[in-house]
């Protein structure tokens, strides 16, 4: 016992070392990273290719045009938009707040506090006007010249008691701690630019209004472009409340309208100004990819990514706080949770450039018009599949041919309902957005892909075995998630059972849903491969195949630059620990239960402390910044919350109902009078419980743990379930044809024994 504790805390030692090593070259590469370009623009002034904008310190327009999508800029329509792409940088801009559409205030107050916030009580309408000098006002006077954002007080308030805890008036006290001042033009400016008491320096009514010295009276600027959300109110909505839709033709008379003044703006900027045109909110009730365009030193043509993001052309309105604070020379408050629009470099043409970001906001708006649905589709597919099953093997008789076709047939149904939840990540190198009718093409490319990891598990000699077609499809949907978040994750964005930029959840490493298919697939494929050597005697190969796979999951699930995972982390290291002792034939306590879980603790923490050193810590880093700042039980509170409420996701809890009923009643107890599915299982595979267990440990913790709660636990049994249907249904085929072949041998044992 005390060779297998010491190879175990050896395990857990390498485990931190390897962390350690990793996490410090990733923190480290960042810091350096924006080192190198900050100064190659300071020594250049001139666009920095595929790095951070830098320089010195220099003057910042922000353009708001809330409601401004891609497909509505075009040469002949938006000049001056279009002659800003030509010359600079674009990206899609996720604008999502508190709520599922952005209303303008909220992308203002948004930018103001680089953190989600909202405008709480009042219509989604244009914001209100400002209170200018002379006007009465419960923060106070207005500065002369200036104004004072109206209710700003209860904004304030409001704000700071949300989950996220945002910070209002931020951008606008980093301007004033500086010594700088602050204009605005147009009411919504107010609120982007206002400080902590909700003042700004300078405010115009409108961008035709502004002389010369208002445009370079201040260091940072706002504006307010309005014209597109305005076409939208004018149509107003039908009796069901619903967003009247707004013709093609009078969207672009709009759209050409905001494009005047950006023209006067451009016009009435000093030289050298850094252009930030941002489409700050939604119009009506369904999100959309807004447009982000930056021009200036250090933004040249191409497009612009952050490192909040990591996805090529495609950044967050709060991370447009971000770039104003950095262009301004200005140190980010730990409150502002983005980063700076980052200049990725380009030789495509405007077109070319505008056409990829519109595709961006068209496969954004196909998934998720299908991606509630596929839920709901999989797992009835899958309920429907184990009904069948249980119908088809209590029917079973004598007759051979029959026998064989029936679990024959129910093995391979199986095999392809547990290959599409990998496969509908697969279904992502398939351009099906663009088809003219992108959700049959969907449905297609996830079938079969299905049917094409079933048909590998199914293709070699391997087929004969209760666990290797399994084995092949859980190795592969590993290592596709896997290669996946370490090259970018681009298999994860708007996929399935991955994650939307319009949701704006996540957009790089694991997603919930994501984790929790990898982490089964890993933990399947450990045991799975483990049973070769096991039944070769040689148990300590056994184990050391399951700690090379744990070490590289939790390595892959964890690093922040590939799953930046927290949750997965603390569910993935006591599962592996589990399955390595149950390889190793020792039992697991509850205390030992516990400790594992107090190693996958200290382990993530670990990892947390190395990221938080970086110079742009991920969500890992800013949960250790938050519990040395004693504001992490915030945190934990919100995802505690967030992950009871999952239990009102009917979709995932009957689908969990469902499988649960499935692993008793037809794996466990199929007929009244024959053994179990899994006790067959079991009899064949020497891992079969063991990846049982630690499959459905790693559900529960995960579950326990993310904020997604049910659904980490629904979508690990989309995987698990119908692979133990497949391996029950193999082995109890194996037996049959085991028996068969004892009744054929017995006369013929017979007639020689006479002879």
């Amino acid at each position: 016992m005390r060779r297998w504790g010491a190879w175990i805390g050896m395990f857990m030692a390498a485990v931190v070392a390897l962390f350690g090593a990793l996490s410090l070259s990733q923190a480290a590469s960042p810091a350096s990273a924006a080192a190198s370009a900050a100064a190659s623009a300071a020594a250049q002034a001139s666009p920095v290719p595929n790095g951070t904008a830098g320089g010195a310190p220099g003057r910042v327009a922000v353009v708001g045009v809330p409601g401004l999508m891609w497909s509505d800029v075009t040469r002949d329509t938006t000049p001056a938009l279009w002659g800003l792409m030509a010359q600079g940088a674009g990206a899609g801009l996720s604008v999502r707040t508190t709520k599922t559409n952005t209303c303008p205030t909220d992308g203002w107050l948004t930018l103001s506090a680089g953190q989600r916030s909202r405008l709480a009580h009042g219509d989604c309408a244009l914001p209100s006007a400002p209170i200018v000098s002379g006007q009465p006002s419960p923060a106070g006077p207005p500065p002369e010249g200036g104004a004072v954002a109206p209710g700003w007080p209860a904004i304030k308030s409001d704000n700071a008691h949300t989950s996220y805890h945002a910070q209002v008036g931020l951008l606008g006290d980093a301007m004033h701690k500086a010594g700088g001042c602050t204009t605005a033009v147009g009411p919504g400016a107010v609120f982007g630019l206002a400080d902590g008491a909700g003042r700004v320096d300078r405010y115009v009514e409108s961008p035709d209004k502004a002389t010369a010295a208002d445009w370079s009276r201040c260091g940072l600027t706002a504006v307010d472009v309005d014209e597109m959300f305005h076409a939208y109110l004018n149509a107003g909505v039908d009796p069901h409340g619903d967003q009247v839709p707004l013709e093609d033709e009078k969207r672009a008379a709009a759209a050409a309208a905001a494009d005047k003044r950006v023209a006067q703006v451009l016009a009435g900027l000093p030289a050298g100004t850094t252009v930030l045109v941002a489409g700050l909110a939604d119009t009506g009730v369904t999100p959309h990819l807004r447009v982000a365009i930056a021009k200036g030193p250090g933004y040249g043509k191409g497009h612009l990514s952050s490192s909040a993001v990591r996805q090529p052309g495609m950044v967050t309105l709060t991370d447009t706080t971000s770039t104003a604070l950095k262009l301004l020379g200005l140190p980010e408050p730990k409150q502002a949770v983005g980063s700076q629009w980052r200049f990725d470099q380009s030789d495509s043409t405007t077109e070319d450039r505008v056409g990829s970001l519109v595709d961006e906001d068209v496969a954004a708006q196909a998934i998720r018009s299908v991606q509630g649905s596929f839920y709901w589709v999989l797992f009835a597919t899958q309920l429907l599949l184990y009904g069948i099953a249980a119908v088809a093997l209590r029917r079973l008789n004598d007759r051979p041919q029959s026998r064989a076709r029936i679990l024959g047939g129910t093995r391979v149904i199986a095999l392809i309902g547990g290959a599409a939840p990998g496969a509908s990540f697969l279904a992502g190198v398939v351009p099906w957005w663009k088809a003219g009718h992108p959700t049959p093409v969907l449905i297609g490319a996830v079938l079969g892909f299905s049917v094409l990891l079933a048909a590998a598990g199914l293709a070699g000699p391997w087929r004969r075995s209760p666990v290797a077609p399994g084995l092949v499809i859980t190795g592969v949907t590993a290592l596709v998630l896997a290669l996946d978040v370490m090259s970018g994750s681009s298999l994860q964005l708007n996929s399935l059972m991955g994650y939307t930029a319009l949701v704006a959840g996540r957009f790089y490493g694991f997603g919930n849903q994501a984790f929790s298919l990898f982490a089964v697939a890993a933990i399947l494929t450990a045991a799975w491969l483990a049973e070769y050597p096991l039944k070769a005697g040689r148990r300590f190969v056994a184990v050391g195949v399951v700690a090379v796979v744990g070490v590289f999951a939790v390595a892959v699930d964890g690093l922040p630059a590939w799953g930046a995972d927290f949750g997965g982390v603390l569910a993935m290291v006591p599962a592996f620990a589990m399955l390595g002792m149950l390889v190793a034939g020792k039992k697991v306590s509850l205390w030992k239960l516990g400790a594992f879980c107090v190693a996958g603790l200290a382990l993530v923490l670990f990892i947390s402390y190395l990221n938080a050193q970086s110079a742009n810590p991920t969500h890992l880093g800013r949960f250790w910044q938050d519990l040395m700042g004693g504001d992490a039980w915030d945190v934990v509170e919100r995802k505690f919350s967030a992950m009871v409420g999952s239990l009102g996701y009917w979709p995932f809890t009957l689908a969990l109902a469902g499988a649960v009923g499935f692993l008793f009643f037809v794996l466990a107890r199929p007929t009244r009078y024959r053994a179990s599915l899994l006790d067959k299982a079991y009899q064949r595979s020497r891992t079969m419980r063991p990846a049982l267990i630690c499959a459905l440990a790693v559900g529960v913790i995960g579950t326990l743990v993310n904020d997604s709660g049910v659904v980490i636990l629904s979508v690990s049994f989309s995987l698990a379930t119908p692979l133990m249907l497949a391996s029950g249904v193999r082995s109890w085929e194996m037996d049959l044809q085991d028996e068969g072949r004892q009744r054929s041998e017995r006369p013929e044992s017979r007639s020689a024994s006479a002879g």
